[in-house]
């Protein structure tokens, strides 16, 4: 799922040094590799990750971690499987759908306690019942995410989509318009050429999917858990730091993805701080990144529903919580 407007920056990666384990020489410790590939470029919805390096946090947990950015020629899923990455930054419905297809797959965090999807409308829309009449641009990816659940839930039909190409220009140029948006990107441009329009995050009003979830293999688990487990320990130290001081994490941003604006990097902050997608939810009690049966099982129980899945897909073999809930950071 592409999270940006226009950000064509060559995907490039980020990290301490190569190979399968590194020496700290300041340390004297031998460092566990591990490549992690993110979902789009660098930006702020990745944050925690570039934190984690920037500020040793994965040094102190016994980790050489390389960041690789996604992007739109970026297939993450094909990347984990063929062993080109140890994890990679997904989505819950892509996992699911991966599961039903008996690939060897298992998400073991989540960035975000809420996918940041939502819709971007124009001022006289009130809530999401509005969108009836209304043409709604829609990726082809959210063809086969959100839009089935939007759909159902408001009584909307297919008639009323139109494929949104990562431009705003349609939605301005037409009242009659809502867009697909992601909470840090679009909305800042379509604020600031349409102060009267609106963002409603799906999240809110049911729309049970994690965002950011972290995916890797099921050898991976079987041969590096402890890797994983300070992986994920560490990660979500990571983003607690980052969303304290984002400053060391911002300078990697910038560097490997220049049109990153300051004004686009804080957006993406102040959007994540306020919808709480990092430290909201069961993150406020059980740490950053923690995941539940429960809310994998909603997910599952709507791909079910708009036709996503099979009801016979075996659905906990998406995820373990093993993980989780280990007195990670708070935020």
């Amino acid at each position: 799922m592409m999270v940006g407007c226009s950000k064509d920056t060559p995907a490039t990666a980020t990290n301490a040094s190569n190979g399968s384990a590194v020496k700290d020489t300041q340390q004297n410790k031998t460092l566990d590799k591990l490549l992690l590939t993110t979902s789009w470029y660098a930006e702020p919805e990745q944050g925690g990750y570039y934190q984690a390096i920037a500020t040793g946090i994965y040094k102190k947990y016994g980790l050489d971690v390389e960041i690789s950015q996604g992007g739109p020629q970026i297939n993450g899923m094909t990347l984990l499987l063929s062993k080109k990455a140890d994890v990679i930054v997904n989505y819950d419905l892509q996992v699911l759908k991966a599961v039903e297809q008996d690939l060897p797959v298992k998400a073991i965090a989540t960035a975000f306690q809420y996918d940041p999807q939502g819709i971007i409308t124009h001022g006289d829309v009130d809530s999401l019942e509005g969108l009836k009449g209304k043409t709604i641009l829609v990726a082809s990816s959210g063809q086969t995410s959100w839009w089935p659940w939007l759909k159902a839930k408001y009584n909307l039909n297919d008639g009323q989509t139109r494929p949104y190409t990562f431009n705003l220009q349609p939605f301005l140029a037409d009242k009659n318009t809502a867009q697909q948006s992601y909470a840090t990107s679009e909305v800042l441009p379509a604020k600031k050429a349409d102060p009267n329009s609106k963002f409603f995050l799906f999240a809110k009003y049911g729309y049970p999917a994690y965002g950011g979830t972290l995916v890797t293999r099921d050898d991976v688990i079987a041969t590096k858990s402890d890797v994983l487990k300070r992986f994920v320990a560490a990660t979500a130290e990571g983003w607690a730091s980052y969303l304290k001081d984002p400053a060391p994490a911002n300078a990697i941003i910038k560097k490997e993805n220049p049109q990153m604006t300051d004004e686009m990097i804080a957006f993406g902050i102040d959007q994540m701080k306020s919808l709480e997608l990092v430290g909201g939810g069961d993150a406020k009690t059980k740490g950053i990144g923690v995941m539940t049966e429960a809310r994998w099982k909603a997910t599952r129980d709507m791909m079910v529903q708009t036709k996503l899945l099979s009801e016979q897909a075996p659905w906990q073999k998406a995820f373990t919580l093993d993980y989780v809930n280990q007195g990670t950071a708070k935020p």
